[in-house]
């Protein structure tokens, strides 16, 4: 358990399944010490500012079309995540790319999963349904989702856990989804508690 109450800001875009994941964790005790701060959304509809609300947890939208540059909407982000004292960042499901200077701030204390296991199948326009769409067009036999401490560059920073599923020769990209997703929310409230409780 970390020796203080760690504040954990979310990032997300869409239904926020992950971030779910992580309030079940923390509901059930397997992320004490851990505290939900902040779900901060790169859009306004994302039904995970609802997960969130429905958790009693503050919400911050920042869309890119309400700010001048992207550099401007980034900043934006970084006040918000710097303003509720955040130790940690989350991305779950993020679909923004980091800006250097928050990337900076937050250096070494922000994790991403990818349904992926990178670096096979990371970088610029890998998410969601595409990477599925890839991993099933390369006629790979396994694939699954890794835990990864974000850098300046897409799905590219230092791997901290790995799990594995089959691909079936029957696979489609949503039932190979499902089963990554599945893995995914078990591994990244466990990979967030384990970093949690090295600070």
């Amino acid at each position: 358990m970390p020796k203080k109450d760690v504040r954990l800001a979310v990032l997300v875009s869409g239904g926020g399944s992950n971030l779910q994941a992580i309030l079940d964790a923390q509901k059930s005790g397997q992320l004490s010490g851990v505290q939900v701060v902040l779900v901060l959304s790169s859009k306004g509809d994302a039904f995970a500012l609802e997960r969130a609300r429905q958790a009693g947890i503050d919400t911050a939208v920042v869309e890119r079309k309400a700010y001048a540059t992207e550099e401007a909407a980034q900043a934006a982000t970084l006040e918000k995540l710097v303003q509720a004292r955040a130790d940690v960042v989350s991305l779950a499901g993020y679909m923004r790319k980091l800006s250097a200077e928050l990337v900076a701030h937050f250096r070494g204390r922000i994790l991403n999963i990818h349904p992926a296991l990178l670096p096979k199948f990371g970088g610029p326009g890998m998410y969601g349904k595409h990477v599925h769409e890839a991993v099933l067009a390369a006629g790979e036999k396994e694939t699954g989702c890794t835990v990864h401490v974000v850098d300046e560059e897409y799905d590219h920073g230092p791997v901290l856990a790995q799990a594995k599923v089959p691909v079936l020769p029957k696979d489609t990209v949503d039932t190979l989804s499902a089963r990554v997703l599945e893995q995914e929310h078990k591994l990244y409230p466990k990979i967030l508690r384990e970093f949690c409780e090295q600070l």
